[in-house]
């Protein structure tokens, strides 16, 4: 039987890129970027297509395991349900949580099911990666329209203007911005006579090819205000930026204040531009704040709903209305029992988590099912979350490959690849770039027997006896015996939605389907808009009283093109190709350490140490060094403090940029 070629998407990153599958009995041999794909048009990173190696790596964990010894799927599953019961019944539903790593949110069922696990136990134990990402964002939202999905993005097509503080698309692809070809649409800017800067404080790849503002790590919120106080007088935010001159935070951020001032008069002239943060501006102590502040600036220069601004997009599933059901469109319903942090689209953030498990009392959490994810390599102060997770009565990992957390686990269970699954972006229809939806088949079966994660989660809620769903009519409709799949609950959200559409139409649009050239807008409400709610303004406040920084050296994340995150460092046509983890340092900043290129540094905070090859580059600017994340061997996350005092108030938020760092030399290679 000769090959066959399959059409599906990539679910690594956000940008959804359309992939070509060659499949040869049942295994897929080869990836290549689908040319007739709308968006992407035959563009795909090197980590999609290095997928096949993922797919068909020889230690991929194809049965399930307990305590190191292959089990079969039904002694499995009856071995946890009976370890979730009993912790139930000693300590009550609300003891059992869940962890959610982000390939999660690129799987519709896993997402809706596990959400639907932890509500029907009532637990409010529901953590993801997004409190070490993208969770201020969505506070942001909830504080200036009342609801957490109501996210704008830059119109790169149309827009004269873009402001970037702390993005790299050249290497991310874009985030909550779904725009495949991302590095040709930032240039088509620029080739219409318009505008790209990029405000970050390292020369990044998207920097050098474009205008750069280099600004001093986690003052991204002194650098705004400066911006506002400039533009935004005569708002509602004007008494509360007055205090913020340019002149008063140029030593702050060390941006000239002229440059400043100029850059806030350019952006208000432009017709039209917008403005775009992303991970670089989201984890520092003030990450609401700042995103907050992005879409004030919006506002207050009239580029918010407007063509080639900031637009909200009306994607053809209502997201914002499937999402209110199951606990996942919430800010501020619940709050963490330690900390008090307010859940942010029905998450706690995962900084606590280790305080949940050592803090006695009702709700103390005894038992964690961790899927798609590896909390103990990209959770701040992973050591002390390790020895936390010693003290748990059970332990899972739903995973590709036995992790680190996997190896703490007392079961790991075998999950799919995104190859062996359906699915539909449906967390990030309205991020794309323009309307646009695509439905994959599952390109190949599972291999093993890997199970999809839903599948797991059914599996485990029937030993439960629950109804894994946050939605009560779901429940009443499994006990008339009618069972609601995945692909069920997506043909009625499909054809409810604005579009109406039918699974038949998707799957006749292999390749994605166009809904329309642009977003529409003027779609919002102006008297909608709050620009200086309570919380924000205490914010404002509270980083008034910042005292001034000291001399020490600010640390930073980064991305690089051939990894990602904790989950693809071992794949070996990416590492053929990739840089060792490396500590960048700006060469004064090196000399005055007497460090040389390729010496091993010791980088330490008050919480850990780490020892790193130093690299010395002149794209960093003085005073400040990065790390890529998502190292077993220098994770940066061992310098980051956890726990109720080091997580950012609004969104329960990780600082893992801005650290404060000593460095030294301590040997030659």
């Amino acid at each position: 039987m000769p090959p066959e070629e399959r059409i599906t998407f990539c679910r690594i990153c956000e940008a959804h890129c359309g992939l070509v599958a060659t499949v040869d009995r049942g295994r897929v041999e080869r990836l290549r970027p689908d040319r007739e794909h709308p968006l992407s048009r035959g563009y795909a990173c090197p980590k999609g297509i290095a997928m096949t190696e993922v797919q068909n790596a020889p230690d991929r964990l194809l049965h399930p395991m307990r305590g190191g010894e292959r089990v079969g799927w039904d002694e499995a599953i009856a071995g946890v349900g009976a370890r979730l019961r009993e912790v139930r019944d000693r300590h009550g539903g609300d003891a059992i949580g869940w962890y959610m790593g982000n390939p999660g949110a690129s799987s519709y069922s896993h997402t809706l099911w596990s959400k639907g696990f932890v509500d029907a136990l009532g637990s409010p134990h529901y953590y993801t990666a997004g409190s070490q990402d993208v969770n201020n964002r969505f506070a942001a939202s909830a504080l200036m329209y009342g609801s957490p999905l109501r996210v704008p993005i830059p119109d790169l097509e149309r827009t004269s203007f873009l402001l970037m503080v702390g993005a790299n698309p050249f290497v991310s692809n874009g985030s909550v911005l779904s725009a495949p070809r991302v590095r040709d649409r930032l240039r088509a800017i620029v080739a219409r006579g318009g505008r790209v800067v990029v405000v970050d404080p390292r020369r990044t790849e998207t920097a050098r090819a474009f205008e750069h503002v280099p600004i001093r790590p986690d003052t991204d919120a002194w650098f705004l205000l400066s911006l506002l106080h400039v533009v935004g007088r005569d708002s509602p935010l004007g008494p509360l930026v007055e205090a913020f001159s340019p002149e008063t935070t140029a030593e702050r951020t060390g941006v000239p204040a002229e440059g400043c001032r100029a850059l806030a008069r350019d952006l208000a002239a432009a017709s039209p531009a917008a403005v775009y943060g992303r991970t670089g501006s989201c984890l520092g102590r003030f990450g609401t704040l700042v995103a907050f502040l992005l879409d004030a600036l919006a506002a207050v220069t009239g580029n918010l709903d407007r063509p080639g601004g900031n637009v909200f997009a009306q994607p053809p599933v209502d997201i914002e209305r499937v999402a209110r059901p199951f606990g996942l469109a919430s800010y501020g319903r619940r709050r963490s029992r330690v900390g008090g942090f307010p859940d942010v689209l029905g998450q706690m953030p995962a900084g606590v988590m280790a305080d949940e498990i050592e803090e006695p009392g009702r709700g103390q959490l005894r038992a964690l099912i961790v899927s798609a994810g590896n909390p103990l390599l990209s959770v701040p102060d992973p050591g002390r979350l390790r020895a936390a997770f010693g003290k748990l009565d059970l332990l899972v990992s739903i995973d590709l490959f036995v992790n680190e957390t996997g190896r703490e686990a007392d079961y790991v269970l075998p999950a799919t690849t995104w190859l062996e699954r359906e699915d539909v972006p449906l967390a990030f229809l309205q991020f794309f770039v323009r309307p646009f939806v695509q439905w994959s088949d599952a390109v190949v079966e599972p291999a093993g027997e890997a199970r999809e994660e839903w599948q797991v989660i059914e599996a485990l809620a029937g030993e439960l006896g629950v109804v894994p769903a946050s939605v009560p009519p779901i429940r009443w409709l499994r006990r008339l015996g009618i069972r609601l799949t995945p692909q069920r609950a997506l043909a009625l959200l499909m054809r409810t939605g604005p579009a109406r559409l039918t699974m038949d139409r998707l799957r006749r649009h292999p390749h994605g389907l166009e809904l329309g050239e642009h977003w529409k807008t003027g779609t919002l409400r102006r008297e909608s808009i709050r620009l200086a709610p309570p919380e924000i303004v205490a914010e404002i406040q509270r980083l008034g009283r910042e005292p001034p920084p000291d001399d020490r050296l600010r640390l930073i994340g980064l991305r690089e093109l051939r990894r990602h995150n904790s989950w693809m460092n071992d794949v070996p046509a990416l590492a053929r190709g990739a840089r060792p983890a490396s500590l960048r340092i700006h060469p004064s900043d090196a000399a005055e350490r007497a460090i040389s290129d390729g010496d091993v540094v010791s980088v330490q905070t008050a919480t850990g140490e780490l020892d790193v090859v130093a690299a010395v580059s002149e794209e960093m600017t003085p005073g400040t060094v990065a790390l890529p994340h998502g190292f077993a061997g220098a994770n940066a996350n061992a310098l980051t403090a956890a726990g109720p005092a080091a997580l950012e108030p609004l969104a329960g938020m990780s600082q893992l940029n801005g650290l404060a760092v000593e460095v030294r030399a301590t040997a030659s290679p």
